[in-house]
């Protein structure tokens, strides 16, 4: 019994002791074969925002309209002629985000258009002036309509994006003194401003979809950008207004001094409804001269008519 004994304790130490050296070993190997929890954290939240701004991008591009289009033999005919440098065109870029044209795909389709239609313009002004002289002027009035029709060609891209523009600035400005309303009870609400540029996008989608897209952009610029102030003066160079381009600078001051942003919003809200105000002071002021050919040529004669018809049909009786 006292062998057995001994072997059973030996036995039991030897137990204990590998025990306690594989988990010795365990603690010692353990955090090697984990690896760093702190890189796979980032990883997973890396990866994670990806996701999110794969999703977002989609979201955008279905609600926003933003481009994404292929260029396609269009951007290889530029390329081969060097037509950027052949017909370079200042602030290009940004005369089309103006416009609601984003992306290259426009870039090039306007380089095509100024090279097709010169030659368009001069081939149609030698047939029809030089070669057939259908209007039978002398040979100086040919040549000089001729260079007319091919200098209209070749500004007729610039001034149909000018009018793009335009009206697309039209159609913004009358309501974005609203959204700079909505803008700061989002603001004052609590939300953040990615949150509040998006949730105005969708408010005021019904009453202008262009204002609505440049929030979205807005939106997307602000949560992937470096910095808020790029997403700013994106804002303001997309929309060549002078009161969108005082929010934005607003916008960044209280970005870079720390400022209140609903302070910021409702300084900014209130002045660009006075500007709304004024612009309709100013229409309204200038309606009288306006409506002075319109009065000459339609409205006096239909009353001259209204009171000569009765006394000359009297004359005539009176006579006859």
């Amino acid at each position: 019994m006292g062998a057995e004994s001994i072997a059973m304790f030996q036995n039991a130490a030897y137990l204990v002791v590998a025990i306690l050296v594989v988990a010795t070993l365990y603690t010692i190997f353990s955090p090697m074969l984990e690896g760093d929890k702190l890189k796979k954290r980032m990883d997973s939240v890396a990866s994670a925002r990806e996701g999110l701004r794969n999703s977002r991008m989609e979201q955008l591009n279905k609600k926003a309209g933003l481009r994404t289009e292929s260029k396609g033999y269009i951007k290889d005919m530029v390329d081969k002629l060097s037509l950027e440098k052949l017909l370079e065109a200042s602030d290009l870029r940004d005369k089309l985000a103006q416009a609601g044209m984003r992306g290259q795909k426009p870039i090039y389709t306007f380089y095509i258009f100024r090279l097709v239609l010169p030659i368009a313009g001069l081939l149609i002004g030698l047939i029809l002036f030089v070669g057939l002289n259908i209007s039978e002027w002398q040979m100086l009035q040919r040549i000089a309509m001729t260079v007319a029709l091919t200098l209209f060609g070749y500004y007729l891209p610039a001034i149909f994006v000018k009018n793009a523009a335009g009206k697309r600035l039209a159609s913004i400005v009358p309501v974005f003194p609203d959204a700079l309303d909505l803008l700061l009870i989002c603001v004052e609400s609590g939300m953040s401003v990615e949150l509040a540029f998006n949730k105005v996008a969708e408010e005021m989608a019904e009453n202008s979809v262009e204002l609505a897209e440049e929030f979205s952009l807005t939106t997307a610029e602000l949560s992937f950008l470096s910095s808020r102030r790029m997403a700013y003066e994106n804002f303001a160079r997309r929309n060549n207004h002078v009161g969108m381009r005082s929010v934005a600078t607003a916008l960044i001051q209280a970005e870079r001094y720390g400022t209140p942003l609903g302070d910021t919003l409702r300084t900014m809200a209130n002045e660009n409804r006075q500007m709304r105000v004024m612009a309709a002071e100013k229409k309204a002021a200038a309606l009288p001269a306006k409506l002075t050919v319109p009065m000459i040529l339609f409205f006096l004669p239909v009353l001259f008519i209204v009171i000569l018809t009765p006394a000359s049909m009297r004359l005539m009786g009176a006579l006859s």
